[in-house]
């Protein structure tokens, strides 16, 4: 390969969003900008323009200089958009999960900022009563009613534009009004005064964890905060914030859902007395660009937010807190596939800042890493509120006479609590009416024509839904197959334990909190507050109700069914039923009234979940490292996924047998090809090829000699494929 010099003008390596993995070099514009690596351009690629970002300058090129274009513009006027250390961060992760340069840098920008028109907003201002307005403030409105209005609220001080919003909507020209008399000034927005509230006495436990984490603040450290539900973690993140926001700096809380940043941010408003910046992909397009321009100026204080958030630029960020650390969710599925909680930890490290990963059931990784000793493990086995654990009761389903598959004890316990004036926590992680229609005569069942997956019937809409590709049809009222009227739904979903329960409890209020349910904005937090007035009721839900989520009143939990995980191909499936149980569990008894958890199983005997039962989750994890580490699976071995899927499964077959065949030799094993667990979805059939090493080194050095291949076998072109490092799902 031949390197061409340049003596006179620099090389610049720009990240573009195509699915290639490399960079493009350019040539500075024809303008007075001095180019910096974290800048973003517009360049011409092929037949069109398209907005980038250096991420290296250098003095070589692979092409020589009369064949590299110029950049065309700086459209941000030089302000740059990443660090140092966010490039660096960023170049690490495209490094480590095997993913196309442009797209992790692009994927860290708000959405506004990867389109070419996108710009970065400008600094927010407030504005001020000067000592003319202060005069006129005292004065009678008259004719002035609307100025008026908007010099009250700067009575008490400086106002945000958000302020004058609320105030009228034509709030613009009369603020033009008021500047033109010189009654109120502008200046540049203040970041938020941490005004600290009075929080709750620390147990013990508490403390402690507070104390070990503080004595810490200065350098890299990570930390497990292994706390049973309703033991306070929230309380220990509060008490740890409030010293570094003291201290000056920026502080990042990530949280697994959008649904959990309501009941969050109102918690911390009211501890640190001002309001947290949130960003999810709930928001719009202009809200997240404004919550990354609050990171970056500094301006945000607390950034509280979903996965996309760990890539803020916050130039004082002094600590990274992951709630619910276990979480599924924390993992990209798609596109570009990283673990937010790997890279959370990997950005600590890098700023030399500690880190917290919070949760009731730690991931097997993380247990194990706290068992070495890798992080420091502070367990919260007592709750904050003085509550009892619940009391598990485990009822054997076989030969059980069941109704909309609750069993006639678990009803009758789910009678007595409601007779208490208390509330019930009724647990189906299965939306829609019944996972599958089907012909009682024929056998016929409503399949999805993508998927290998069965359509969920939706009673209450008609349809009939794939959950995995979104197809939808209208439940037939014949069988498409025999003509018989014989249809009729198996098994049961949320809506059909809804219909049940409203029938065998017409005077108790009945809600439902699942995807179907809860879709408008706002509808959760309504259902929530309905929860949290304590009036006796029946809650049906999915796993959005399994964390975080604080109802006192709830002093009875029914499990439904988990029984699929326990013997899953997936070896994942234990771990995760696991923490799924210990979660919806903890819902239940969280205040002063003893809690019971009603587990529906037909499998009381297994070892696992007797373990889990008897000893509790510390037990069950160290147990589940033991198989793991028999089986060298991780988080004792490493693992990537070559995926690859298409329309035609010939295709996919042919070019991952001669991605398996042209293997590099060495300490990695290759195994394959399997079919996903789901062979067909969305119209295309996916296998994959299965690479696994006893060291991580030795899985990436294997993996990157086998890209120089891969990407250049003609069958690649015919599938789509992506390697997936650390892979969750299978």
């Amino acid at each position: 390969m031949v390197m061409h010099r340049s003596s006179k003008q620099p090389i610049l390596k720009v990240a573009l969003a195509v699915p290639l993995r490399r960079l493009f070099d350019y040539l500075p514009a024809d303008n007075d900008t001095v180019p910096q690596a974290g800048q973003r351009v517009i360049v011409p690629f092929g037949r069109r323009t398209m907005p980038g970002v250096i991420v290296e300058i250098s003095d070589q090129s692979e092409l020589p200089l009369d064949k590299l274009s110029r950049l065309i513009e700086y459209p941000d006027d030089g302000q740059l958009v990443f660090t140092s250390e966010s490039l660096a961060l960023l170049h690490w992760c495209w490094r480590y999960y095997k993913h196309a340069p442009g797209e992790v840098v692009f994927s860290a920008l708000p959405p506004l900022l990867r389109k070419p028109g996108g710009a970065i907003p400008p600094l927010p201002v407030q504005y001020r009563l000067t000592p003319g307005g202060e005069v006129r403030q005292q004065q009678p409105p008259g004719r002035l009613k609307a100025q008026m209005r908007l010099l009250d609220v700067m009575t008490n001080g400086a106002a945000t534009e958000a302020d004058l919003r609320a105030v009228s909507s034509s709030w613009k020209k009369s603020l033009a009004k008021v500047m033109e008399q010189q009654w109120v000034s502008c200046e540049p927005q203040q970041s938020a005064k941490l005004d600290p509230g009075p929080g709750p006495a620390l147990m013990d436990e508490q403390q402690r964890a507070v104390n070990d984490i503080c004595a810490n603040l200065q350098g890299f450290h990570c930390h497990l905060l292994d706390g049973i539900t309703g033991s306070g973690k929230t309380e220990v993140y509060l008490q740890v914030l409030e010293k570094i926001l003291a201290q000056g700096g920026q502080a990042l809380l990530l949280v697994p859902e959008i649904g959990l940043t309501p009941q969050l941010v109102n918690r911390f408003r009211k501890r640190l007395g001002f309001e947290p910046v949130v960003t999810h992909s709930g928001l719009s397009e202009g809200q997240r660009l404004q919550a990354w321009a609050a990171a970056r100026s500094g301006l945000a204080r607390l950034v509280i937010g979903t996965r996309s958030a760990l890539f803020l630029p916050m130039s004082e960020l002094q600590i990274i807190i992951l709630d619910e650390e276990h979480d599924a969710s924390f993992k990209q599925q798609d596109g570009f596939r990283y673990s937010s909680r790997d890279v959370a930890v990997k950005r600590a490290a890098g700023l030399e800042v500690p880190v917290i990963l919070g949760t009731a059931t730690p991931s097997l990784e993380t247990f194990n890493n706290a068992l070495n000793k890798r992080y420091s493990w502070h367990r919260l086995r007592r709750r904050a509120t003085g509550a009892s654990e619940p009391r598990w009761r485990v009822l054997d389903l076989i030969q059980q006479t069941m109704n909309g598959g609750i069993s006639a004890k678990a009803m009758q316990s789910i009678a007595d609590t409601l007779g208490r004036d208390e509330q019930v926590l009724v647990f189906l992680n299965r939306r829609g009416y019944a996972p599958v229609i089907l012909c009682h005569e024929c056998g016929w069942h409503g399949a999805c024509q993508r998927c290998d997956a069965n359509m969920t019937w939706h009673r209450s809409s008609g349809r009939l839904l794939c959950h995995h590709c979104d197809s939808a049809a209208r439940v037939p009222v014949m069988c498409p197959e025999c003509g018989a009227d014989a249809i009729q739904g198996a098994g049961e979903g949320t809506e059909q334990l809804e219909q049940m329960l409203g029938k065998a409890f017409p005077d108790t209020p009945l809600l439902r909190f699942d995807r179907d349910s809860v879709r408008k904005k706002g509808e959760f937090d309504r259902l929530a507050e309905q929860v949290k007035t304590g009036e006796s009721c029946l809650l049906v839900g999915t796993q959005m109700l399994a964390k975080g989520h604080h109802f006192p009143k709830v002093t009875l939990v029914v499990i439904v069914n988990l029984d699929q995980a326990l013997y899953s191909a997936d070896f994942r499936a234990l771990e995760r039923m696991g923490q799924l149980m210990m979660q919806v569990a903890g819902r239940a008894g969280r205040d002063q009234l003893p809690g019971e958890v009603i587990l529906q199983t037909h499998y009381p005997q297994h070892a696992s979940l007797q373990t889990l039962l008897a000893s509790g989750y510390e037990a069950f994890a160290d147990e589940l490292c033991t198989d793991r580490q028999t089986a060298c699976l991780p988080p004792f071995s490493y693992q990537a996924l070559l995926r690859s899927d298409a329309i035609q499964k010939d295709d996919v077959l042919t070019f991952l047998n001669q991605a398996k065949q042209c293997f590099p030799g060495g300490e990695a094993q290759v195994y394959g090809p399997f079919p996903a667990m789901m062979e067909r979805r969305s119209g295309r059939t996916r296998w994959y090829v299965l690479v696994q090493a006893g060291s991580r080194s030795a899985l990436h050095r294997q993996l990157d000699d086998w890209l120089l291949v891969l990407q250049n076998l003609p069958s690649a072109r015919k599938v789509r494929w992506a390697v997936d490092v650390d892979p969750q799902d299978y």
